[in-house]
């Protein structure tokens, strides 16, 4: 497991690429934690002598599984506050655009439907942080990445131990531990649209205790523009306190408590309503009135604690219990009445359509029969859980055995009440028609679950083989309060693999592995209704010579039963909301290539990166669905059948980034440049070209950063140089865009 313990995980860990020797060796000294000046005195408890990045058990080089970990310079290097575009410097993971910011990030790795990140396992320093992960999947809740110091994404075997999602793989978030003097730092920044951050943090500790506090506001007026000049922009908070106390007596074994708690906001004046392809070429950055209304408020509490203790040199035990509420309301445009706006949209020319589309553009006043449904989807969740975590080092004869044991006892609910009233839009402007309020949704779903997993890193000279397994227990249940009635489902779900690595010499290796992957049904779907599954395989070549790094992976994930839970986000109807469809058969696979260097000139550093993924993915049997993702164009299949060998929406075939920079100890300056091919909207055979589509999008970020002096640095970042504006997604209602060319300026001051 990542830094098992994720809550005690002490500071910051060093570069763990170099390969272990083949015997025990002395513990690595631990790396100084991000952006704190050095330690004048010995490093406290929160400083784990022999720290380091571990992915089932060996280190990150020679792990039999992908795994990479986005290091502090890394993510301070462009600033990012976009996880999309943080988490693209990772092979085989892509996204969906939305809103051109990232508040509501849609990721998938190596196929998986990224949707709303659903179909991912999302971690805050190892426990999850979906607002229900069992019950409702879908991320409306990401956390700023701002404020963190590491993310770690794990694809094939690596993410063999972690659930309920085991596909696609996994992404754990790593924020900030106290630092070991009294030390803090404040970043402001400014930019183009009213962009504003204000982030800051203080913390201190010796052998007993220590903590830290932090806070992070980002916000801006928006780039997209209103008929009214309403404000399309947002503002979001987030207070971390994270704390520990020693329990250990002089010599005695380690034995600490740890307390994180957070305080989350926001309020978005955001929509799902896009414009149609010929609107967007006109003016990119515009909405049409009827989502004037629109925006969405939520707010999420959580805590974390955590108990460690080493009774051993070679056994370390963590024992973390935890709770996350999220509340949110969404104010939105639902649809028309007596028509679908993504019909309008994407069928602009259809005569039917004619005066929807007149009145969404502000040219024609509403009539009784047309107007437009408005209302608040309102959703409270919980989320809680106690998650133990063993790890355990032994030998026996020349096999070293590194094993790590984990039991998660969790429970999630989501309760949904959704309504929506009729608006007339006269002379650009929406006015109640003065009807009733509907009520479309009322219902709970929840889950209790009990996830077990074992490893064992066995490593005897240069092989290292990780046998395990994970065991998924749910207990699912749903109740409709609006129509009647409810269902339940119990599942069990045995979950093998295996991976191993062999270093060829002292830098290459070679790694391969298998095992069985696993997303479990939407909450109370009933005994016939099976889970997604497939079969994954992996294999491919490492090398590693710090500070070089480069892999090419191949992958294969064989599904016996493709799956997805339908979200509003993707254009489901209210009736079909967190509903499970099954797709059958289908498979994804693909070349992953990575390629890391920092050579050094003197004291000149030239920072390089590469990464591509190539990939495919297909149906494998005929269906025919009432989710939107599996509806084909009706131009290509008017039986409305998908058939074996079409392809699926929102995997790109082609995915690149590439950056450049020079560093030296007073100033950098670095530019990355992403490309992703386009992308299907609907499946279907034969040329991109002939259905629904994204377009092919080239961009360019570049930034550059001067020390003043010791504690004070001031940078600046501009996104999309060359202002791109390309059609990211068309879900659920019409075509979107990425962000424009967006400037901004800033200053850090260390303490």
């Amino acid at each position: 497991m990542l830094a098992l313990a994720p809550l005690a995980a002490r500071a910051q860990e060093p570069e763990p690429d170099a390969p272990p020797p083949a015997a025990p060796a002395p513990a690595p000294v631990s790396e100084p934690v991000p952006n704190a000046p050095p330690a004048t005195a010995p490093a406290p408890p929160s400083a784990e002598p022999a720290g380091e990045v571990t992915i089932l058990g060996a280190r990150v080089a020679r792990t039999p599984g992908s795994a990479h970990v986005i290091r502090t310079k890394e993510l301070e290097r462009y600033n990012y506050d976009d996880p999309h575009s943080v988490l693209q410097s990772v092979p085989g993971v892509y996204s969906r655009g939305e809103d051109g910011i990232g508040l509501r990030p849609n990721i998938g790795i190596r196929g998986v439907n990224p949707d709303r990140s659903k179909k991912l396992t999302l971690m805050e320093d190892g426990i999850l942080f979906g607002p229900a992960p069992y019950s409702a999947p879908a991320a409306y809740y990401f956390p700023l990445v701002t404020r963190m110091t590491q993310v770690r994404v794990l694809k094939g075997p690596s993410a063999l131990i972690y659930g309920p999602q085991t596909i696609g793989g996994a992404i754990d978030f790593i924020t900030r531990n106290p630092p070991s003097t009294p030390s803090g730092a404040l970043d402001a920044a400014y930019g183009q649209y009213g962009y504003n951050k204000l982030h800051g943090y203080f913390g201190a500790s010796d052998e007993n205790n220590g903590f830290v506090i932090e806070g992070v506001h980002v916000g801006a007026d928006g780039f997209k523009e209103l008929p009214n000049d309403g404000d399309s922009g947002f503002h979001r908070n987030e207070w971390m306190f994270k704390g520990f106390h020693s329990l250990s007596r002089p010599g005695g074994v380690k034995n600490e408590l740890w307390l994180k708690a957070t305080y989350s906001d926001e309020i978005s004046n955001e929509t799902y309503l896009g414009l149609t392809d010929a609107d967007f070429r006109k003016a990119p950055l515009s909405r049409y009135g009827a989502s004037q209304l629109d925006r969405m408020r939520w707010h999420r509490t959580s805590f974390a604690l955590s108990h460690v203790i080493e009774p051993t040199s070679r056994l370390s035990i963590t024992t973390t219990l935890y709770r996350h509420d999220f509340f949110r309301i969404w104010r939105k445009v639902n649809g028309f009445r007596g028509a679908s706006i993504f019909d309008i949209v994407t069928n602009p020319d259809a005569p039917e359509y004619a005066s929807y589309l007149g009145i969404l553009r502000g040219e024609l006043d509403s009539t009784a029969g047309e107007a437009i449904l408005i209302g608040p989807n309102q959703r409270d969740f919980v989320s809680q859980g106690l998650d133990i975590q063993a790890r355990y080092a032994a030998s026996t004869g020349p096999f070293e055995h590194r094993l790590e044991y984990g039991a998660r006892l969790h429970q999630d609910r989501i309760e949904r009440l959704h309504s929506q009233n009729a608006f007339d839009i006269v002379g650009g402007e929406l006015l109640p028609d003065g009807g009733p309020t509907q009520v479309t949704v009322r219902n709970q779903d929840q889950s209790e679950s009990l996830g077990l997993h074992v490893i064992d890193a066995i490593t005897i000279g240069r092989l290292t083989v990780t046998p395990g397994a994970r065991l998924e227990v749910i207990h699912s249940k749903t109740e409709d309060y609006l129509n009647g009635g409810e269902s339940s489902q119990v599942l069990h779900v045995p979950l093998p693999g295996i991976g191993a690595f062999y270093g060829l010499t002292e830098h290459l290796g070679v790694l391969a592995g298998v095992y069985r992957g696993f997303s479990p049904p939407a909450p109370g779907s009933g005994e016939s209704v099976e889970p997604e599954l497939s079969i994954n395989y992996e294999g491919g070549l490492r090398y590693t010579d710090e500070p070089l790094r480069a892999e090419l992976i191949g992958f294969y994930n064989d599904y016996s039963n493709l799956t997805d839970v339908c979200t509003m986000s993707s254009g489901c109807v209210s009736s079909d909301v967190d509903r499970q469809f099954d797709a059958g058969q289908a498979r994804i696979y693909g070349l992953e290539a990575y390629l890391a260097h920092e050579p050094a000139i003197g004291s000149v550093k030239l920072p390089l990166g590469l990464t591509y993924t190539l990939t495919f993915a297909e149906f494998r049997n005929s269906f025919d669905s009432e989710d939107p993702i599996f509806k084909p164009s009706p131009s290509l299949r008017s039986s409305g059948l998908v058939e074996p060998g079409d392809e699926m929406p929102y995997v790109p075939r082609h995915e690149l980034r590439a950056n450049a920079g020079v560093e030296t100890g007073r100033f950098g300056v670095s530019a990355a440049l992403i490309y992703v091919s386009k992308m299907r909207e609907q499946p279907g055979p034969g040329a991109i070209e002939s259905s629904l589509h994204t377009d092919e999008q080239l961009v360019v970020d570049a930034t550059g950063a001067v020390r003043v002096s010791g504690g004070i640095k001031v940078y600046s970042h501009v996104r999309n140089v060359f202002n791109d504006h390309s059609i990211v997604s068309r879900r659920p209602y019409g075509a979107r865009p990425n962000a424009p060319r967006w400037v901004q300026v800033g200053a850090q001051v260390e303490f």
